[in-house]
């Protein structure tokens, strides 16, 4: 049960400080559907698989235009609650058919095929950010 409290507290501190940091800028009356993604990598990634990974996933909004924002980072917590995840993917699209759409893209694909050697876990949420 405290694994789960854990989880729970991570996941919501990743979305609480996500959704503010990409607040900056958004209109107070523009619609935001958040994709937040927690990739934690094998034991056996090396850091350039993972930098080309990193490379691959930012070069996705230039490929496919319904992302609206992105940004990413990587793990600076002092909590120790990450539970091995370590890199955060952010992105904004306008709509659940944009999302739907970037799911789906050909690009969004060929990336996650190179991804899947170095993955060990992912996670994903997406919501419609509210203030």
């Amino acid at each position: 049960m405290r694994n789960a409290a854990m989880w729970v507290s991570v996941v919501t501190a990743v979305v609480l400080v996500a959704g503010l940091a990409m607040s900056q800028g958004d209109k107070a009356d523009q619609k935001r559907l958040r994709h937040v993604v927690l990739f934690k990598f094998k034991d056996t990634a090396k850091p350039e698989d993972i930098k080309t990974v990193v490379d691959a996933f930012r070069a996705l909004p230039a490929k496919i235009p319904v992302v609206k924002r992105f940004e990413f980072g990587t793990n600076v917590s002092p909590e120790n609650l990450a539970q091995g995840f370590t890199h955060c993917f952010f992105l904004t699209f306008g709509s659940d058919a944009d999302r739907d759409a970037y799911i789906v893209h050909p690009e969004h694909k060929k990336f996650g095929e190179l991804l899947h050697p170095y993955l060990d876990k992912v996670l994903v949420i997406d919501y419609w950010a509210e203030k």
